[in-house]
């Protein structure tokens, strides 16, 4: 017989004492709440957004996408068919029916925010985000894509100048708000993470 004392049992651990996680932590905060990014055109929504709806196993909506499926025609060609006014009726129609489904990360184009009932609308169902960013940063990836109708302008800069000084002191009123750098996306993420985390942490103490 060995003098070797027996080995320890494995110490196991019951789901209710398993170590917790930030997502695991915002998807119970949220309950039946989405997540809606906002922002200027280049702030990063929808790239932010598949990632952070993939990190909290949440379906991704990107509001233009859902837009185009609805009109069946490009946003371009609904500006020059119909105008911007008709785009946003639909536009508001459209996120108003995303935020009935069950709770998704929302990307919304960048006037979407500026619609008194769309902001009411995602106060009361979902939790806001803006990814704010600066101009240069905005200017770089914007230039990258030559689809955006606010942007056929001799002078897109100044165009984008504009946006932000009528744009950006709506957007401060969602209720977080998260710097989008010319830095990996999953920093961005990570950091949306750790900012929704601590809202709603301070939402229920």
């Amino acid at each position: 017989m060995s003098d070797a004392a027996p080995a320890d049992p494995p110490v196991t651990m019951s789901a209710d004492f398993a170590p917790a996680t930030v997502e695991g932590s915002i998807r119970r905060r949220l309950g039946g709440r989405s997540i809606v990014l906002v922002g200027l055109m280049g702030a990063g929504k929808s790239t932010v957004g598949r990632r952070l709806a993939a990190r909290l196993g949440l379906p991704f909506k990107d509001a233009d996408q859902e837009i185009e499926a609805a009109a069946g025609m490009s946003i371009p060609e609904i500006f020059a068919l119909h105008g911007e006014a008709y785009f946003r009726d639909g536009e508001r129609r459209v996120i108003a029916r995303l935020l009935q489904e069950s709770p998704i990360v929302l990307a919304t184009g960048g006037g979407a925010y500026m619609n008194d009932e769309t902001r009411a609308r995602i106060a009361e169902r979902a939790v806001s985000v803006w990814l704010r960013a600066d101009l240069d940063v905005l200017m770089k990836r914007v230039r990258k894509r030559s689809n955006r109708p606010l942007l056929q302008d001799p002078d897109p800069e100044g165009v984008m100048r504009r946006l932000i000084a009528v744009r950006h002191p709506v957007y401060a009123r969602a209720d977080v708000t998260v710097e989008s750098r010319d830095t990996p996306h999953e920093r961005v993420v990570q950091e949306t993470l750790r900012a929704l985390d601590a809202w709603l942490a301070k939402e229920i103490s």
